[in-house]
């Protein structure tokens, strides 16, 4: 026992560089090796107290040494959940001594280096399927603590959600646009994670631009809005910026998306949150990243202010807002109550592998199902937009090894938005 801990010990010096360098020590990980009782909570919070992911590295594989027998086995099954199986691979052909071999964390034989492929716009990287927590539940404490000063969230269901995903397209119409491998996945991701926090999803795969302009509007009439809190869209397919492509190559905009749900054309979500993802390239630029410096974190950002995209009121506006009385309502603006995550910044790429899909999906899922408990929803997008900071893709001797993507949000939320999961105020 004794020399194949040493074993362990020098595939992981022997290789310590390498895994400092491309090691991507993120709350999973740390939590997977939590789990295992290899790492105690003091040490998880030292690791992730360090200001850059190198430090974060070199910390871990000082502490794995001294943490017993298991704890090389624990790592190497934390690299595989954690998408690097590309160093589990390192450490497993790292050399051995002649007199007793290193034993596999699994039963499973090491799984050969697969190719990885570059689609039209955005690209694919191989990788697990995606978690399924269920999603925790609000405590009775916490509605009450948070329900006077956030949106009503109580309605049963919470509202209707809306996923149009599309993975196949026509090969006439669309030469360019590549099959979305792993796009059915984000698409069944959203569907389960939705439901558990009480919304009614409708899914709806492989539609024209056409198409998909006719499911919003009727998903846009539905008269169920007038009774529900809260409604979501979700867009994933091919895109550029500010728009995406139905399966015939033709172009939605979405400004039209969002004009569709805006207080004049749906007025029974007026004053009621309207949420919004869209998993789309933004442009084809490739984010390659930079090598960060040590010290505190210079953050730096492009401005991405988009356009005011209210319109003055016309004619007789002013009288179809007055009540019988003749007294004048309250105006709303035209567009309101709107948060809208972005899987990519204006004019980059998006990524996605063909098993467990988008990057940014599978870090929406999981936050919703970890945090929707006691976070609203613009904190859980900070947290998602941490996490796919931190992510670099693995794809050797192409131009998108180690590439990075930034995902963003906009909003014109006018209080926290809470889902209050699983709970159900009595009245």
């Amino acid at each position: 026992m004794l020399g194949e801990q040493h074993q362990r010990s020098q595939a992981l010096r022997r290789q310590s560089a390498v895994l400092c360098k491309q090691l991507v020590v993120d709350e999973l990980l740390i939590q997977s090796l939590q789990a295992d009782d290899i790492l105690t909570e003091s040490m998880a919070e030292s690791i992730m107290a360090e200001q850059t992911s190198q430090k974060r590295s070199w910390r871990l594989l000082l502490l794995l040494p001294k943490r017993g027998p298991r704890a090389f086995g624990s790592f190497c099954s934390a690299l595989r959940e954690t998408e690097q199986q590309h160093l589990y691979d390192l450490l497993m052909q790292s050399p051995r001594s002649v007199d007793s071999s290193v034993p596999l964390p699994t039963q499973e034989e090491t799984a050969a280096k697969r190719a990885r492929t570059h689609d039209s716009m955005e690209f694919s990287l191989d990788a697990d399927s995606p978690i399924n927590t269920p999603v925790l539940p609000c405590t009775p404490d916490f509605y009450l603590s948070r329900c006077q000063q956030s949106y009503s969230m109580s309605s049963s269901p919470r509202g209707l959600a809306l996923v149009i995903s599309n993975v196949t397209f026509d090969p006439c119409a669309a030469p360019d646009l590549d099959p979305r491998k792993g796009g059915e996945v984000d698409d069944e991701v959203l569907r389960k994670v939705f439901t558990e926090l009480d919304y009614i999803v409708t899914v709806r795969r492989d539609l024209t631009a056409q198409g998909m302009r006719t499911c919003i509007e009727n998903f846009c009439r539905r008269p169920e809005h007038r009774t529900a809190d809260s409604c979501v869209m979700c867009l994933l397919s091919h895109g550029v910026e500010g728009a995406v492509y139905g399966t015939d190559g033709k172009l939605l905009q979405l400004d039209w998306v969002f004009e569709a749900f805006d207080n004049a054309h749906c007025p029974f979500l007026q004053n009621k949150p309207k949420i919004f993802f869209i998993q789309a390239c933004r442009g084809e630029e490739m984010d390659c990243g930079v090598e960060q410096i040590d010290g505190p974190t210079r953050m730096c950002s492009p401005s991405c202010e988009q356009r005011d995209a209210g319109r003055e009121g016309q004619g007789d506006a002013d009288s179809r807002q007055r009540g019988d009385t003749g007294r004048p309502r309250i105006k709303l603006p035209q567009r309101s109550d709107m948060i809208c995550g972005f899987a990519s910044l204006k004019g980059t790429a998006a990524m996605r592998n063909t098993k467990r899909g988008s990057w940014f999906i599978q870090e929406l899922n999981t936050a919703l199902r970890l945090h929707a408990r006691d976070t609203h929803l613009a904190d859980i997008l900070v947290q998602v937009n941490s996490r796919i900071k931190e992510r670099e893709g693995y794809a050797p001797g192409t131009a998108h090894h180690r590439c990075k993507e930034m995902s963003e949000f906009t909003s014109s939320l006018c209080k926290d938005l809470y889902f209050f999961p699983k709970y159900q105020p009595q009245y």
